[in-house]
């Protein structure tokens, strides 16, 4: 088994496997506009939130919902964007919109 140039193909046959199930003219079917648009919105919308939840000069945000947060925060005059406010109250339904960054770890 041993040859000359001491190279493994030297001993051994090569073998190349085809491949199954995919041609060279096939291409992966590219998402559409519409659900790029969406994905880009939905990511937009959750830096919002995830930058509300950051900022504590509105409060903190442990135990309760960012809605209430929100509303808290107005009623002691601190102000908070009204963006935040509109993005809960269409998405209020939604609970990774309705609760904080925080809520998944125990208080």
């Amino acid at each position: 088994m041993t040859t000359k140039n001491g190279l493994i193909t030297d001993s051994f046959k090569v073998v190349k496997k085809a491949r199954q199930g995919t041609k060279k003219d096939e291409h992966p079917i590219a998402p559409s506009v519409q659900n790029a648009e969406t994905a880009t919105c939905h990511h937009d919308d959750e830096e919002k939130l995830r930058q509300f939840d950051l900022g504590w000069r509105w409060g903190p945000c442990t135990g309760i919902s960012r809605l209430q947060r929100w509303e808290r925060a107005k009623l002691h005059g601190l102000d908070p964007p009204e963006e935040i406010r509109d993005l809960l109250l269409r998405k209020q339904t939604d609970q990774e919109y309705s609760l904080s960054l925080w809520s998944q770890y125990p208080l």
